[in-house]
């Protein structure tokens, strides 16, 4: 069961091709940055991840290193993923991330696991939707 959204960021993100090495199909290497929100904090986000497409089309991404911060600490964060093409050029991501931190104020973060929705346009404008599972 999903709780009540934990966050929300928009971010841009910067892509480009890098070897899959599987089926002979493209894979991405994607930056984003952005800010928002989390766990009622104002929040900058700086994350890299990969994604490969898989013979049925769609992708499976991972991000093995995130970072959240805002003036009451830094969490770091990982997460996978599978995803689509949009119509319009994008793509929509749907997976789960977990965090880390020290921060007094971010401790919620710790040992849970989020749900997320990633959405991204044609020109690189991304929303991440954070969910925690309950």
């Amino acid at each position: 069961m999903l709780g009540k959204k934990a966050g929300s960021m928009t971010l841009k993100e910067t892509s480009k091709p890098v070897e899959s090495g599987k089926y002979g199909l493209p894979a991405m290497e994607t930056h984003n940055v952005g800010g928002g929100t989390l766990l009622g904090y104002d929040v900058q986000a700086r994350a890299t991840f990969t994604a490969e497409m898989r013979p049925d089309g769609s992708w499976l991404g991972e991000c093995p290193a995130g970072v959240v911060m805002c003036a009451e600490g830094v969490a770091t964060f990982r997460c996978n993923g599978v995803g689509n093409m949009t119509e319009s050029g994008g793509v929509k991501f749907h997976g789960g991330a977990t965090f880390e931190t020290t921060s007094k104020s971010l401790s919620e973060l710790n040992g849970k696991y989020y749900v997320f929705s990633y959405v991204s346009d044609s020109e690189g404008n991304a929303e991440w939707d954070l969910y925690p599972c309950v």
